[in-house]
């Protein structure tokens, strides 16, 4: 019987998420299977990738062969290295402290570019809400200023009209000698 790691998809329409399964190569995608062993979430940035390290190991060394996403994903985790070193355990060609500190010290800078990858999302992520936060000022300080130049403009309109009645008030109609007042 063959045996495979996989993905068996879950999750509604283009909101995808996959559980990793060791299943019988036979069986359907989404079917029966032996063992789930982790969740893969491609939505996230980076992927959200959730393994069960040592059934995976384990798996792997009983002859699973995992196609070539979840090959990928194991060798993103360093399952697929941890497994080339068990094998020259085996064959002799190093000792199994050597494999350790060698599987321990590739361990370590993988979660160090990790960590800088979600750093430098979040600091990218940050400085793009920072650059909309100034843009939406700036836009907010020109709409501010439009309306008082459109207040200011209203105000002298509604100043010079009041100036025009005041003057024709005061000047009075012109009167001729018998005292009958004069259109001019």
């Amino acid at each position: 019987m063959a045996v495979k790691i996989r993905l068996a998809r879950r999750g509604r329409k283009k909101l995808a998420m996959f559980d990793v399964i060791v299943a019988d190569a036979r069986a359907p995608r989404d079917g029966r299977f032996i063992e789930k062993i982790g969740t893969y979430n491609p939505l996230t940035n980076p992927a959200s990738i959730n393994l069960q390290d040592e059934r995976a190991f384990h798996w792997l060394m009983n002859g699973a062969q995992p196609t070539d996403t979840v090959r990928a994903m194991l060798s993103y985790r360093g399952i697929m290295l941890k497994k080339h070193l068990q094998i020259g355990v085996v064959k002799g060609a190093i000792t199994q402290e050597q494999a350790d500190a060698k599987w321990a010290e590739w361990m370590k800078s993988k979660e160090a570019k990790i960590q800088g990858k979600k750093d430098s999302l979040s600091k990218a992520k940050q400085d793009a809400a920072k650059a909309r936060k100034e843009a939406e000022s700036k836009v907010r300080e020109a709409r501010a200023e439009a309306v008082r130049k459109k207040n200011e403009v209203k105000e002298q309109e509604a100043a010079a009209p009041e100036a025009e009645p005041t003057a024709e008030a005061t000047e009075a109609p012109a009167e001729n000698a018998s005292g009958e007042e004069t259109q001019a």
